[in-house]
Formats: structure tokens, C-alpha cells, sequence
């Protein structure tokens, strides 16, 4: 609920100016339809209803985070090449990357009006700084892929740890108890890669669903998209000139419809879906660092500790 209230300023979501959009679209499209209202839903409860969907996504990305967090520290020390490192740790910073796309002094002041002494010429336009984005979240999405291999592999070493730990305890174990032990971190295997793979897939299809339904472009300079509106388009007047007929009744009905639904275009409109998409991008790659960081420190201090 904090980081809803931090202005367009900081945080350039598109949220006040994608509900406000929404609100009067909807309350044009109530008053064609006979019906008085001052609005579908109130911005506090919009906002309400959001918070609680956060609140939902970080519960369900604690896990991950920190199961990544260990994965990570594991697969650092296995990993002997400078790259490897590399990658690993470009890997774990991926979705602080992704948070400060949308921190609007950090970034898009400096590549739109970057201080260059007197002059302010901007280095690209909005529209490609907005594909510029989408396309870095797609590459960290695809390395964070790349490197699930390691990532599993760091996990299947524990069953050698578990082994190698054993081996300095004083007492004995029977072959079917080191048998299950070793066998259990194989069998929680496929629970590893989902909780690796949830959240890339998650911040996947809402970067994928901010292009479409924001009416993005994946080229570096797009080109502008002039959509009209469906509830202008008047219906065929072949439709009325016919005899009052079965089947003439029938199209006038499925055009009617047609239209219907076609006017919630209006209401949901591509500036609402940016707003809300980019704000629920940005909030799953903040939990996932948040957790992950909190993770890290969990696994190399307080449990050496």
C-alpha cells in the first residue's frame, strides 16, 4: 500500500492517469446505456483491491526467493569460471534491474533529458524507451533461463554435502536410511525448478501481455497505432432495409452484441493496461529481489551463526 501511494515522480507506473481514463470511459459507456453512476469502483478501492493482490504475489514468491538465494550461493562456489560468476550474479541482480526500469529518476530522466551541459537533447523518444524496456526484461528473463542448469545442479550437490557431513558425525546409519535421505533430495527436484521457473513465467507473460494489450512495439522505433474506436462504426444499414425476417432479426441481434462487446475496448483501455501491468511487473520482480536478498543473507550469516 506504501509504494501505491509514491508519485509518478519516482514510480512512472501510469496508474492515476490508467484509472482515470478508466473511470470516465466507464461512466461514458454507463450513461449510453440509460444508466446513472459516478464511477464503477472508487480509487481507494482500486487501490485496496491492489494492495491485496501484492500481498498474495509476495506470500507466494517468498519461497522461491529464498530457495534461490541458497541455489545461488551453491552454485557460486561450484562455478570455477570468471564468466560463470559472472552470469551468476548478473543472474541474481536480474530483477533489481527490472525495479529500477521503472524508477523514473534513475532511468528515463537520464536517457530523456541527460545533463549534457547546457543542451538537453534526449537520446531516444518515450516509445523507444518503453520497447528499450520490454526488450531488457525479455533478455534477463532468457538469462535467468539459461542459467536454471546450474541453478539445479548447485541444488542436486546437496545430497553430497548431506553425505559429506555424515561422514565427520560420530555413530552409525543403515544403507536404507542414506538410501531415502539421499533419494529425497531427487524426489523434491521437480518442486526446485517450479519454484525456479514460477516467477521468471509470471514476470514473463506480464511483460508479454504489457506489449499487446498496451499496444507496445518490439521495434526500435515504432510506429504509431491509430485504432478506432468500435462503437463508431455504424451498423449495416443492409440489415434494417431487409424484411423483418428470421434471419435478418438473427444479424441484427449478432451485430448488436457485437458491439456491445466491442465498446468494452473503450473502457479497457491500452493506457489502463500499462498502468496495471507495469505496476504488477515491477512488484514481482521487487518481491523476488527483496526475498532472494533477504535469503542471501539468511544462508550466509545466520545460518553459519
Amino acid at each position: 500500500m506504501v509504494i501505491l501511494i509514491v508519485t509518478e515522480s519516482y514510480l512512472e507506473f501510469g496508474l492515476e492517469s490508467g484509472f482515470s481514463n478508466f473511470s470516465e470511459s466507464a461512466m461514458q459507456f454507463l450513461e449510453k446505456q440509460g444508466l446513472e453512476s459516478r464511477g464503477p469502483v472508487s480509487k481507494l478501492t482500486f487501490k485496496l483491491f491492489l494492495a491485496v493482490l501484492c500481498s498474495l504475489i509476495g506470500a507466494f514468491l517468498t519461497f522461491p526467493g529464498l530457495r534461490l538465494a541458497q541455489m545461488h550461493l551453491d552454485a557460486l562456489n561450484l562455478a570455477t569460471e570468471k564468466i560463470t560468476q559472472t552470469l551468476l550474479h548478473i543472474n541474481f541482480l536480474a530483477p533489481l534491474l527490472m525495479v529500477l526500469l521503472w524508477v523514473k529518476p534513475i532511468t528515463k530522466d537520464y536517457i530523456m533529458n541527460p545533463p549534457l551541459g547546457k543542451e538537453s537533447v534526449p537520446l531516444m523518444s518515450e516509445d523507444t524507451f518503453e520497447t528499450m524496456r520490454l526488450w531488457i526484461i525479455i533478455l534477463l528473463c532468457a538469462l535467468r533461463l539459461a542459467m536454471m542448469r546450474s541453478h539445479l545442479q548447485a541444488y542436486l550437490n546437496l545430497a553430497q554435502k548431506c553425505m559429506d557431513q555424515m561422514k565427520k558425525e560420530a555413530g552409525r546409519i543403515s544403507t536404507i536410511d542414506l538410501q531415502k535421505m539421499v533419494a529425497r533430495v531427487f524426489y523434491y527436484l521437480c518442486v526446485i525448478a517450479l519454484q525456479y521457473v514460477a516467477p521468471l513465467v509470471m514476470v514473463l507473460h506480464t511483460t508479454l501481455l504489457l506489449k499487446t494489450l498496451g499496444n507496445y512495439s518490439w521495434g526500435i522505433y515504432p510506429e504509431s497505432n491509430s485504432d478506432t474506436a468500435v462503437e463508431n462504426n455504424p451498423l449495416p444499414s443492409s440489415l434494417y432495409s431487409e424484411s423483418p425476417s428470421v434471419n435478418g432479426k438473427m444479424k441484427v441481434t449478432v451485430v448488436q452484441i457485437t458491439m456491445a462487446l466491442g465498446s468494452l475496448k473503450n473502457i479497457f483501455t491500452p493506457l489502463l493496461f500499462r498502468g496495471l501491468l507495469s505496476f504488477l511487473t515491477w512488484w514481482i520482480a521487487a518481491c523476488l529481489f527483496s526475498t532472494s536478498l533477504f535469503g542471501l543473507f539468511y544462508h550466509q550469516y545466520l545460518t553459519v551463526a
